[in-house]
């Protein structure tokens, strides 16, 4: 059976976000609220951080037959226009 919260855990509030269940340590957490540090916004961000690394890094998997045949024609024929610039 789902649990009691799942309705409220699925359901996307107004401002878009979702509650949801985390573990953090215990002593972290304390000393986190503690200080005043608001819990939720700081592991949205980070999470926010994460989730674009992870996207840049599988941009760069899925990309890199591309990005080393782009750049060995630079390479070997150098920039378009390249003999044009004034600079």
């Amino acid at each position: 059976m789902n649990s009691p919260h799942a309705a409220i855990e699925a359901r996307p509030s107004h401002s878009g976000k979702r509650a949801t269940n985390l573990s953090l340590s215990a002593d972290i957490l304390d000393a986190a609220r503690s200080f005043g540090i608001n819990v939720s916004q700081v592991c949205d961000s980070h999470l926010r951080q994460v989730v674009r690394q992870e996207r840049e890094r599988r941009w760069r998997d899925e990309h890199a037959d591309f990005v080393a045949a782009y750049n060995a024609t630079l390479d070997a024929e150098g920039l378009p226009l390249d003999e044009w610039k004034s600079f």
